[in-house]
């Protein structure tokens, strides 16, 4: 067989539905934190992103790229943030929906390097110069992949997601 056949049945492996249902140890009275978090770095970036092309086609003058600069550094912070619990429900899972958030935390991950990278770009040289817009490109991609993996989980797999049975005790 030819060896992209390989690499799309591998790949198609990883979306089988695996019916593992399970409690998130990350969680505040039955309702996991991850979650709860990660709408702050995804929309901080997505609208410092929008900001920058604003800014680049010259609408709204320097403000736009001083609020880009800090929305960038709120998403940083806020990533820290789900990571952490992200990371302790991500220790409990197995088989296939393990395989699933390793792609899902490598995708955030990446993507928090690259809003890294843009950021301290821009601490250097303020106004959005290629580098730093492209890289803000690249990690919103990147986090829109990693949602989807995130959806795929809890969605398609059920992590995370009480059972009828626990919801009556």
């Amino acid at each position: 067989m030819p060896a992209d056949f390989h690499f799309l049945s591998n790949f198609c492996i990883l979306f089988e539905k695996e019916v593992l249902q399970m409690r998130t140890p990350a969680s505040v009275g039955k309702h996991p934190i991850h979650p709860m978090v990660v709408a702050f770095p995804i929309g901080l970036w997505v609208f410092s992103l929008i900001l920058d092309v604003l800014y680049i086609i010259g609408w709204g003058g320097d403000i736009l790229n001083d609020v880009s600069y800090y929305a960038i550094l709120g998403g940083i912070i806020g990533a820290v943030f789900a990571a952490v619990p992200g990371f302790v429900d991500y220790l409990s899972l197995q088989g296939h929906s393990k395989t699933i958030a390793t792609w899902h935390l490598i995708a955030n991950v990446s993507a928090l390097g690259m809003f890294a990278i843009s950021f301290a770009l821009r601490a250097v040289d303020r106004p959005v110069l290629t580098a730093p817009l492209i890289l803000s490109l690249i990690g919103v991609a990147l986090i829109g992949v990693g949602g989807w993996l995130g959806g795929e989980l809890v969605y398609v797999h059920g992590v995370a997601v009480e059972s009828p049975e626990e919801h009556e005790h």
